[in-house]
């Protein structure tokens, strides 16, 4: 259990030494990815979306611009729920999903793992894929002009704060704060030097001893 939580084996940050971030969004597409491709499009940077099944189909026209856009598009299941909330044969059908375009990434709901995720992965020729930044764009329940671009500020503050080279941050496709904070999050990183690029241009590499422990002292508040 404390190897799932810590991701070791798992897909995470790529290679420090380039001056590159991936940019992941989770979740969607949604009513808000629009926004978030012209922000994307305005910064001439390029992201990662981890989409679920069912936003697929309630939203097959920002799917598609998403594919038309450049960007690339990954798993993130078929129900958006916790992996030792699955059955067996349901965790087997939410890895074994693929999203129109997708490639062999699955990013499980809320990073969460059950006994089984990492040896169905396998079996399905899958690769799990997490991240070491995060915007905690989830956090902010409602939205004014006034308090959201605050919010928005602060959480690109926090979030840059947490980013070196080769990070993959995650990011969610759906709440309000995510476009302005996306805004404050790009010119942050042109500020220090740093490229938003798709996850298959890192590459990502597999999280490490090291990377795992510290993942566990910012899930357990260390």
């Amino acid at each position: 259990m404390l190897g799932r939580s810590a991701g070791w084996g798992a897909l995470g940050a790529g290679d420090g030494h380039a001056p590159q971030v991936a940019l992941t969004f989770d979740d969607g597409p949604s009513p808000r990815t629009p926004a978030l491709l012209e922000t994307l499009a305005r910064h001439g940077a390029q992201a990662t979306f981890f989409v679920t099944e069912p936003a697929v189909r309630a939203y097959p026209a920002q799917l598609a611009a998403i594919r038309a856009a450049g960007h690339q598009i990954e798993a993130h299941g078929r129900w958006h729920r916790p992996a030792l909330l699955l059955p067996p044969w349901q965790e087997w059908a939410q890895i074994a999903w693929r999203p129109p375009g997708g490639g062999r990434l699955y990013r499980p709901p809320y990073g969460g793992h059950s006994p089984f995720t990492r040896p169905f992965a396998a079996l399905l020729g899958r690769q799990v894929a997490l991240w070491d930044a995060e915007s905690r764009d989830w956090t902010v329940p409602a939205w004014t002009p006034a308090t959201g671009a605050h919010a928005a500020q602060a959480l690109a503050r926090r979030t840059l704060a947490q980013v070196r080279p080769g990070s993959v941050v995650l990011l969610h496709d759906g709440p309000a704060v995510t476009p302005a904070l996306l805004a404050g999050l790009l010119t942050g990183l042109e500020t220090r030097g740093l490229r938003a690029v798709r996850a298959d241009a890192l590459p990502l590499r597999r999280i490490t001893l090291r990377s795992g422990l510290r993942r566990l002292r910012r899930s357990y508040g260390g």
